[in-house]
């Protein structure tokens, strides 16, 4: 009678439905190829999922081994799963892989797991051995970058994208390995960088756009370390990828001549970088060994925001050494002024056996010591300091990061605002009325953005750009905020003028049969020549009117719409 096959769960706890844990995908793979007398299956569950659900699930066959890909984001939720099915599942063994492996391992003790530390390629036939015959260590340690010869399978299969990625942004990494050494990053540790061939990649890439997702996110550390070779990565992607959205994280200082002006040919929305400024302190970037020119990194931000074709997330860092709160200050200052439409501003994370948490007490770092281990406090800021500007950053992820107020964000650069200053006082309407206790509406920020521009010379201004803001967004009506006086013209008259004075046929835009519906779908606003000019229309004359579409157009961030009379 044959054996039946031992039963291995391969579980990933990701941020949210829409990601993916690419490591079970490689976990998978070595262990068939490695224990072909075991059955693996890959379980994906979010932070936010019924935990009892998680357990009975889990727990549900009796499995021999439970796998878990342990981050920083999901380590406090597999050590309490770690616990409870030791109490369900008394003779399964449970292996932790990932960044937070051994934190875990050291926080739970060997009796209730084993840690894996380093990448599943590079652990050795001993770990396979152990695993077939039931005698796990507690501890297995390997190293991608030791291997005598380099290589990393393609990660899926055909039944992987209707089955386990179905609806998920599909993970991908073309090299390993990053040129930096940030001090504060867990790749820090790592030495060594390692690139598939272009051949090869082209490949597997076209396996994936076969299945035609939505999203596909490169994990690789620097996709730009190699300018020529992103280039070449780019031009297939262009030719075959559809209308697949690609993510890169991207270092703002290795740009070529030629991929700036291949990226200005792309349709909007088929990129997005993330692009890793940190801070523009010198003291500090030379502190955390992070080798970028400002200068150089605004410029290169500057340049592709002017595309106006792919979306551009840029990080800042709260809390690094050497940053007081007047350089914070002048980094997001810079930051803003460069166009991006995404400003993360994260607090420091002091993780485990990165450089910056050996070099902590010499930097005055006090922090949580549960994950995420964020920042409390440091030599140059104090506990209040980060406090307040900890709310500020989170204040700026609601307002900046969407599509709600591009046209303001557009004029205040235009007129060299100092971000920071306009922030601070922005954040004083949102403590007065416990905005972080309240739901982060469209409608209430552009109420605070109003209560702003009331004690402004030019508020008037600035609520006729937020009304544009608003109705390009899809909206048929104006919410109070922005009801009150100040209009040119109420929308219903011009409305009516409009409809009294326009052809029975406009071509391009309606025929007699849909005339009725247009006007009664279209938004009609009169605005000020002021108001044009800062909106880019090429016709600037005055007693203009603007008439927002029901239907988008074809851009980057899907607005309706908009038809200058």
């Amino acid at each position: 009678m044959k054996k039946a096959k031992e039963h291995i769960k391969i579980v990933g706890i990701n941020a949210r439905y829409t990601h993916s844990c690419l490591a079970l995908f490689y976990v998978r793979n070595e262990l068939e190829k490695n224990c072909p007398d075991m059955e693996g299956e890959l379980c994906q569950f979010t932070i936010n999922d019924n935990y009892y659900e998680m357990v009975i699930r889990l727990s549900a066959g009796s499995p021999r081994y439970v796998f878990f890909s342990a981050a920083i984001w999901n380590s406090s939720l597999v050590e309490k799963l770690t616990r409870d099915l030791r109490v369900c599942l008394p003779h399964c063994r449970i292996v932790i892989g990932g960044p937070q492996a051994e934190v875990l391992a050291n926080r739970l003790g060997p009796d209730n797991c084993t840690a894996v530390l380093g990448e599943i390629e590079g652990i050795g036939e001993v770990f396979y051995q152990d695993l077939e015959e039931g005698k796990l260590q507690p501890l297995y340690v390997g190293s991608f970058f030791s291997l005598p010869k380099r290589f990393f399978d393609y990660p899926y299969r055909e039944n992987d994208f209707a089955d386990h990625l179905r609806n998920r942004h599909i993970y991908y990494e073309s090299s390993r390995g990053c040129p930096f050494g940030c001090s504060y990053c867990l790749s820090a540790a790592e030495k060594g960088l390692y690139y598939k061939e272009i051949e090869v990649v082209e490949k597997e890439l076209a396996d994936i756009l076969y299945h035609r997702p939505k999203v596909v996110r490169f994990i690789d550390r620097t996709f730009n370390d190699r300018p020529d070779r992103a280039l070449a990565i780019w031009r297939f992607l262009a030719a075959e990828g559809g209308d697949t959205l690609f993510h890169f994280e991207m270092a703002p200082d290795r740009f070529s001549e030629e991929m700036f002006a291949f990226l200005a040919t792309l349709k909007p929305g088929r990129f997005q970088f993330e692009l890793g400024i940190q801070s523009t302190n010198p003291a500090t970037l030379l502190a955390v060994n992070r080798r970028v020119d400002p200068a150089e990194a605004q410029d290169t931000v500057a340049r592709l925001a002017a595309f106006g074709n792919i979306h551009l997330h840029v990080d800042l860092i709260l809390a690094l050494p050497f940053e007081t709160k007047e350089t914070f200050a002048e980094s997001f200052r810079a930051v803003f002024s460069m166009g991006a439409h995404y400003i993360q501003m994260g607090l420091l994370k002091i993780l485990p056996d990165t450089p910056i948490c050996h070099e902590a007490g010499e930097f005055g770092y006090r922090h949580c010591n549960e994950p995420p281990y964020a920042v409390l406090e440091n030599r140059w800021m104090d506990h209040s300091t980060v406090g307040e500007l900890y709310w500020f950053s989170e204040m700026v992820e609601k307002f900046m990061n969407n599509r709600y107020f591009v046209t303001l964000w557009k004029y205040l650069r235009r007129r060299r605002e100092n971000g920071f200053d306009f922030f601070q006082r922005l954040l004083v309407f949102c403590h007065d009325c416990g905005f972080f206790q309240l739901a982060a509406t469209q409608e209430l920020l552009c109420k605070l953005l109003v209560k702003l521009a009331d004690e402004r010379n030019d508020g008037r201004l600035i609520i006729e750009l937020l009304r544009y803001d608003w109705l390009r967004c899809g909206f048929r009506f104006l919410p109070d905020c922005l009801q009150q006086d100040g209009f040119l013209e109420k929308p219903e008259v011009t409305r009516s003028t409009f409809y009294q004075s326009l052809p029975e046929e406009l071509p391009g835009v309606y025929g007699r049969a849909s005339r009725n519906q247009f006007f009664r779908k279209s938004f009609f606003l009169r605005v000020s020549l002021e108001a044009i000019t800062e909106i880019d229309f090429k016709e600037k004359t005055e007693n203009c009117c603007l008439c927002i579409l029901a239907e988008r157009e074809y851009g980057l961030f899907g607005f309706n719409k908009v038809l200058l009379f």
